[in-house]
């Protein structure tokens, strides 16, 4: 082990890029490939053309999709984030240093035709931007994938009744969470559930069916998506994320 080199990032991106392509940790798939699998198995015969991967952090989600869909958006908040999706589109290949105890980190490099994806960055295009504000040319979606998204929004109340624009009449809508809400990323007023109200409770659920009402209806049950998230060789965040899959409907 050692503490530097040339394959220096920080801590948090290099702690998502293992999350993205690196090891399996306790037993549990790789999250964002499962993420993409799942939106791919929900499109269940519908036209592929166009995806967004909306907050796709380090873009293994995004490559995922291209597999099948002849154009995927992968849009993220963190410019780090989305220079790293473009150095891995570029070269196919990246290069971390990840942390292992206090100050000792290791050398890692993961390619995309390890993961079997090196001929997806031709038909991925990754972008620096804001969900709850995305500029105008990002519409037309057949499938629209919000991945542990919507309780790190400052306005997710906007994002779910705007995000139906950006769809085809027909397309997807594919939201998973852990419904973490903290008030140092979304204040209290704009939760979509997770409280009381009227004196009952009030889940995430609730408030996304309630506020997706106007157009869109849930397909099938809600599905929970195990992740672990490797922050050094002895510390580990072990997460469910519920997966939901909504229609676009016309009103």
């Amino acid at each position: 082990m050692q503490s530097n080199g040339f394959y220096e990032h920080d801590a948090a991106l290099a702690q998502y890029l293992e999350f993205h392509f690196g090891e399996l940790w306790h037993g549990e798939p790789n999250f964002p490939k499962e993420l993409a699998d799942a939106a791919l198995e929900a499109m269940d015969g519908r036209y592929s053309g166009r995806a967004l991967d909306i907050g796709c952090a380090c873009g293994r989600t995004s490559f995922e999709l291209a597999r099948v869909f002849d154009h995927v958006d992968g849009i993220d908040y963190s410019n780090r984030f989305v220079q790293a999706c473009k150095e891995m589109a570029t070269h196919k290949v990246i290069r971390y240093a990840r942390p292992e105890e206090g100050e000792l980190v290791t050398h890692q490099e993961r390619t995309l035709e390890h993961l079997g994806l090196e001929q997806t960055p031709k038909r991925v295009v990754f972008h620096q931007g804001d969900a709850c504000d995305l500029p105008p040319q990002f519409k037309d979606y057949d499938l629209v994938l919000a991945g542990n998204l919507i309780d790190r929004l400052y306005d997710p109340a906007r994002f779910l009744t705007t995000i139906h624009e950006r769809l085809t009449h027909d397309g997807l809508l594919v939201i998973a969470s852990p419904y973490t809400w903290l008030e140092e990323y979304t204040p209290r007023e704009s939760w979509v559930g997770g409280f009381l109200k009227d004196g009952q409770p009030y889940g995430t659920l609730d408030g996304l069916r309630d506020t997706l009402a106007p157009n869109f209806r849930l397909l099938g049950q809600p599905r929970s998506l195990p992740f672990v998230i490797r922050e050094t060789r002895n510390k580990f965040q072990h997460s469910f994320s519920e997966l939901t899959v909504w229609q676009r409907v016309d009103v």
